[in-house]
């Protein structure tokens, strides 16, 4: 009590030195506090048990008290304040009120990120859905060049403890990632990653612009960059196989900002490391329970779209059923428009984009730029809209196009006049119930 009362004790209210006279309690100018390195014991593996003696109390509840009485109680948190704590000292005899302020908040910081680590360390995996209340605690890795555009400023803010998908990379060559960079390689490798067989995936400004699979890492990125090799120029290219040096060539030959695959044959290295800025990452699984996007202050959350479809879940609402070819090239587009922005549409065939139609704000507009881009590749190939077709002009283009098959989630008032409309042109569709928009 008498060290809480010497820090808390305002000096200039009467009653207040009084109290410290009447019970002889000494004040406090300074308080310098290292908390006990629970993030350093956490990293060790150290079990639950062990943990608990990593946890500071003392320490916490005398950060805050001074923090509480920064007018008259210099607070420390970071041996990296005490240069300049001094310093200032020396020269002028005390700190200036908004000093004292900043290290006060310094503090609160601290203690609010040190509580929200242990919260998330004990719950052993991150929370499922956010709390009512909680500390979400982040720290700030690195800094970037700048944000989306130059005049803006950038940061990676890492999730603790568990890290997420900037945390998960490993840079093995290039220039320093950018904010653009990140978050193109995200939407890449968590499209990639949908996909069991060999797959490539091209993205460019967060939209694939070539996905393909194939029997070999070199022939999937050979068959994405030609379904639209003018967008690929500057692209992300992510892999989920190993880059062999025949690929590595096959790279090279091209104008490409990030490289992300989950390794790299030990021959590809030097031939990649030809292009000096040219960025290579390792790429691992990672996992979020909900995601976050800022709202000018607040927070958007929501889970993440784990849905899928698959053949079992498919209805049937045409005529005419998918044949065995379309029903494969079906599935694979839906994969892919899952990641695309609304209003988006894929055409595919063989399991290969031809065109797609992303972030346009109204469907047939989506439907004329993946036909226009697909060209006489829409003839056979089946297209994916990630939400129902509310009139049937889309499918009226598609087949005139020549589209043989259609998946959509359905769910639109207006779904017998679209199914109407692909059984006049011997078109299948099938429904998966699952929308999939993107914003």
């Amino acid at each position: 009590p008498k060290v809480f009362g010497g820090i808390l004790a305002r000096r200039d209210r009467e009653e207040d030195r009084k109290t410290l006279e009447e019970l002889n309690i000494p004040s406090f100018d300074l308080v310098a506090v290292n908390l006990y390195p629970f993030e350093e014991a956490l990293e060790q593996g150290l079990n639950e048990l062990e943990l608990l003696e990593f946890i500071d109390i003392g320490g916490v509840a005398l950060l805050r008290a001074a923090a509480k009485n920064f007018p008259h109680v210099i607070v420390l948190c970071d041996p990296e304040d005490y240069g300049p704590v001094l310093q200032t000292l020396r020269e002028e005899g005390d700190l200036p009120y908004e000093m004292r302020k900043t290290l006060a908040l310094k503090a609160f910081r601290e203690t609010a990120y040190y509580d929200g680590v242990i919260e998330a360390a004990l719950a052993g995996k991150p929370p499922d859905h956010p709390h009512e209340k909680g500390v979400l605690p982040y720290r700030r890795k690195f800094d970037l060049r700048y944000g989306e555009n130059p005049h803006q400023k950038g940061w990676v803010l890492e999730g603790r403890p568990f890290g997420g998908f900037a945390s998960s990379l490993r840079q093995l060559h290039g220039k320093a990632l950018s904010y653009n960079n990140l978050l193109d390689a995200h939407a890449a490798w968590s499209l990639v990653q949908e996909f069991r067989e060999t797959a490539c995936v091209i993205v460019k400004h967060t939209n694939p612009c070539g996905v393909a699979l194939a029997e070999s890492p070199e022939k999937a990125f050979q068959l994405a960059l030609e379904a639209d090799p003018i967008s690929a120029f500057g692209g992300i290219v992510a892999l989920n196989r190993e880059v062999s040096p025949e690929l590595a060539e096959a790279l090279n030959r091209h104008f490409l900002e990030v490289i992300i695959a989950p390794a790299y044959a030990e021959e590809a290295l030097p031939i990649l490391q030809q292009k000096k800025n040219r960025r290579l990452l390792v790429g691992s699984l990672f996992s979020s329970a909900f995601e976050i996007r800022s709202l000018s202050g607040d927070l958007l959350a929501q889970e993440p779209d784990r849905m899928v479809a698959s053949p079992e879940n498919l209805k049937v609402v045409t005529r005419r059923a998918p044949n065995e070819r379309e029903m494969a090239d079906l599935l694979f587009a839906f994969a892919v428009v899952k990641y695309v922005k609304s209003n988006g549409i894929v055409l595919a065939r063989d399991r290969v984009t031809v065109g797609i139609g992303a972030g346009q704000m109204n469907r047939v507009g989506a439907v004329e730029i993946a036909l226009r881009q697909a060209g006489d590749k829409a003839a056979g190939a089946v297209m994916a809209s990630d939400a129902f077709f509310p009139f049937s002009d889309s499918i009226a283009l598609a087949a005139g196009a020549g589209v043989s098959a259609v998946i959509q989630p359905g769910g639109s008032v207006r779904d017998k006049e679209v199914i109407a409309e692909a059984d006049r042109h011997g078109i299948a569709m099938v429904f998966t119930g699952i929308r999939h928009f993107r914003h």
